[in-house]
Order: structure tokens, then C-alpha cells, then sequence
């Protein structure tokens, strides 16, 4: 567990990729190779597309983790007191599925809201319904009403998006202005 006190404040959050993530990129890269070698393009593919997928999902997992660690950095510089916690290999649950990636926990006094992002990583995880590349949770504890699901879609005409998904409401995309919500109502005197 990594707490995150040094990223509070910080304009410039990097890319952290695991040393699981990086073992896994190098063990694609040469299964390619050796595919590609043996003539077998139909694999070679397939291991092009599961690197381009995964690039895809680490960079809309890191966008989502730093755009709540940059706003609550931000609100810290005001006086927030916020403190955040930050974990890779975080394992959760979306339906029947096991995901796996980083877990952003942001706490104002007994107050918290959990981010939780990932995909499956191997077949006994299970896979994502529905075509998305990853899920992503926020809960806010005490607070289910506020929570809130997101799948990352992959688009044909421009990036992926991270799209809310909650029972009985129609499906929108997920946008900073939707972070900045979700810190307003940890850190307002009427939390509910």
C-alpha cells in the first residue's frame, strides 16, 4: 500500500505502471514475436490488439486515478485537508467478475469515497459484459446513493470513454466535471 501524501499537490501526476503490468507487456511482446516467427499472424494479432486494449485501459484508469488525486490536491491547496491512499494489484467484484488494478481512497475525516478501476486479468476473473475494456467503481461510504459504476467504452471514431452505468438511467460519459461533483459532495457541510 502506497499512501499518497507526496501526489497531494503535485501539478504533475505520472504514469506508475506495476511490475506485474511491466512483466506482463514483455511476456506479450516476445509471445508476439515468436507467434509472428512461426508464421502464425492470426496470434500475432490477437497479442497486438490484447497490448493495444490493455495501453488503452492503463492510460483511462491512470487518467481517472490522477484527475482525482489533481482535484483533491487542488482542494488541499484551499484547505481541504483530504488524505488519499493508493494501492495497485486492488482486486473487486462488478457482477460475477473479478477485476483487477488501483485502488484510490480519498478521506475527510470519517467521510471517504473509494475509487476502484481494473479489468479482468486472467480466465478465471471472468470478462466484461456488454464489449467495455475495463470497469471502474466510486463509492462513497455510508453513501450508496452516490455511488457509481463506469465502463470504459472503446470508440471507433476517437479515444475510449469512461461511461456511467447505473440501474434504470440511461447511460452518459463520465467527465471531470463528474470528479469535481463527487469531491464537492464529500467535502460539503450537507453530505448527503
Amino acid at each position: 500500500m502506497i499512501t499518497s501524501d507526496a501526489l497531494v499537490g503535485e501539478d504533475d501526476v505520472g504514469v506508475t505502471v506495476s511490475e506485474l503490468d511491466e512483466a506482463w507487456a514483455q511476456a506479450l511482446a516476445a509471445a508476439a514475436q515468436r507467434a509472428h516467427a512461426a508464421g502464425r499472424g492470426d496470434v500475432a494479432e490477437y497479442l497486438r490488439l490484447r497490448t493495444s486494449n490493455d495501453l488503452l485501459r492503463q492510460t483511462s484508469i491512470e487518467w481517472l486515478l490522477a484527475t482525482f488525486t489533481a482535484l483533491a490536491g487542488q482542494a488541499n491547496r484551499e484547505g481541504a485537508s483530504l488524505q488519499l491512499v493508493a494501492e495497485d494489484g486492488h482486486r473487486f467484484r462488478i457482477g460475477h467478475s473479478t477485476m483487477v488494478g488501483r485502488l484510490l481512497k480519498l478521506s475527510f475525516g470519517v467521510r471517504s469515497i473509494s475509487i476502484e478501476a481494473g479489468w479482468p486479468r486472467a480466465p478465471h476473473d471472468g470478462f466484461i459484459r456488454g464489449g467495455g475494456l475495463a470497469w471502474a467503481r466510486i463509492s462513497h461510504r455510508g453513501k450508496s446513493l452516490m455511488n457509481q459504476e463506469l465502463l470504459l467504452e472503446k470508440s471507433a471514431q476517437d479515444s475510449p470513454r469512461w461511461v456511467v452505468r447505473q440501474p434504470e438511467v440511461r447511460p452518459r460519459r463520465f467527465l471531470e466535471a463528474d470528479v469535481k461533483h463527487h469531491l464537492t459532495k464529500l467535502l460539503s457541510d450537507n453530505y448527503t
